[in-house]
């Protein structure tokens, strides 16, 4: 416990910039409870007013936490919320956003991944990395993703990209740590072609062999490969399936281990996911958010090539 106390008040002080005073609030469940206790008792060391609360997992990614939980989030200075499932592209999130709430979220993490990996990162590194790729989105009317000759190109026009740094020191400034990842919400209907997923999956984990997607008018349409029946929810709804984002990563320490906290940080990897995006610039509100991490792709924004085979162009 000593160790991940001291990692949590790096964390805190690096990452959060948090001050003595600050309220914060420290948000997890049942499985992830000592990671919440650790940043509970490092805020205290820091001279914070601390809070921790603990709730029942969420069943999916996107589900929205308890309402008093939402509320408190909303009257904290900062939210750190290592969960099991992700609360990244919520109300609750967005809404304190709103309030000037500074949010680190934690969906997944580990007491591993705690101490290495992503976490152990040069973050001014990685922050400058992502700001060029979040612009360079932002201009984009097109991507194109080739990969193992599959072809997927999705409509970028009048979305602005997002970065995420794992810097968050401005009031309303959020995101994933550990990170390293500009995203962008594409068009919702403007998304077409086909794709391998062959890093990992939510709702699966790492993979031992790829998923082969099709994708017509921004939805999924098919899946195949080993396990994707734990995918079926994405074909429950035309919202489940939305192609609602586009991801790279920029972190050079992140590593591929079956968490998509750390998977969708890899340096050089793209990932797409499908379900809600309103929590960053979409309309697609949905039952979950579930990404999926491509290995050594080749991306271009529109006739810009930014990856060629996992290895950053630019």
């Amino acid at each position: 416990m000593e160790q991940l106390i001291k990692t949590a008040e790096g964390i805190l002080s690096s990452c959060l910039a948090v001050k003595e005073g600050e309220e914060v609030l420290i948000v997890t469940d049942d499985t992830r409870k000592r990671i919440g206790e650790a940043l509970y008792e490092a805020a205290g060391n820091l001279g914070c007013e601390r809070l921790l609360m603990v709730m029942k997992e969420r069943e999916l990614s996107g589900q929205e936490p308890p309402k008093a939980v939402a509320a408190a989030m909303k009257n904290a200075d900062v939210v750190v919320a290592p969960t099991a499932q992700s609360l990244t592209h919520t109300n609750a999130r967005i809404e304190a956003a709103k309030a000037g709430t500074r949010v680190a979220t934690m969906p997944g993490i580990t007491e591993e991944m705690f101490s290495k990996g992503a976490m152990t990162a040069d973050y001014d590194q990685v922050e400058k990395l992502t700001e060029v790729i979040t612009e360079k989105l932002t201009k984009a009317s097109e991507a194109r993703i080739e990969k193992d000759g599959k072809v997927l190109k999705i409509s970028l026009k009048g979305r602005n990209g997002v970065p995420s740094p794992g810097v968050y020191k401005k009031p309303g400034q959020c995101g994933n740590l550990p990170s390293g990842e500009a995203y962008i919400a594409p068009l919702e209907n403007g998304s077409e072609g086909e794709m391998i997923i062959d890093g990992s999956m939510v709702g699966i984990g790492k993979l031992e062999s790829p998923l082969h997607m099709v994708i017509s008018g921004g939805r999924l349409r098919s899946v195949t490969g080993e396990k994707s029946e734990n995918l079926d929810v994405l074909l429950k709804n035309e919202t489940n399936g939305t192609l609602c984002e586009l991801g790279i990563g920029t972190n050079e320490a992140a590593i591929l281990n079956g968490i998509i906290l750390e998977d969708e940080k890899v340096y050089g990897t793209v990932h797409i996911a499908f379900g809600t995006n309103t929590s960053f610039g979409g309309v697609n509100k949905a039952e979950c958010h579930m990404d999926g991490i491509i290995l050594r792709p080749t991306l271009y924004l529109d006739n810009e090539k930014i990856i060629e085979d996992g290895v950053f162009c630019i």
